[in-house]
């Protein structure tokens, strides 16, 4: 499948924190915070990645479990394109 996005990323990049539309998503409460957990897998497998030097001392920054937190974005990350992958595949 190859399918090209039609994104305008010029104007993406042109969006300000101020002109970004957030009326629709709820506030995180303390409530949200007090029930919310990370998940973390309990196997990692060892690959060498590359990462920009920024990205690296963020996730760093974090605290000691850095690794995993690249691993739950990077989850993140999967699980939101395999559902959009097979939102295309049910439609097309």
């Amino acid at each position: 499948m190859n399918r090209f996005s039609e994104t305008n990323w010029a104007q993406v990049d042109a969006l300000t924190d101020e002109t970004i539309d957030t009326s629709d998503i709820s506030p995180l409460t303390e409530s949200f915070f007090a029930c919310a957990t990370l998940r973390m897998p309990k196997e990692l497998v060892s690959v060498t990645v590359h990462i920009d030097p920024e990205v690296l001392t963020w996730f760093r920054a974090q605290g000691e479990e850095y690794e995993q937190r690249i691993n739950a974005a990077l989850r993140i990350y999967a699980e939101a394109h395999r559902a959009y992958s097979r939102k295309l595949t049910s439609t097309a």
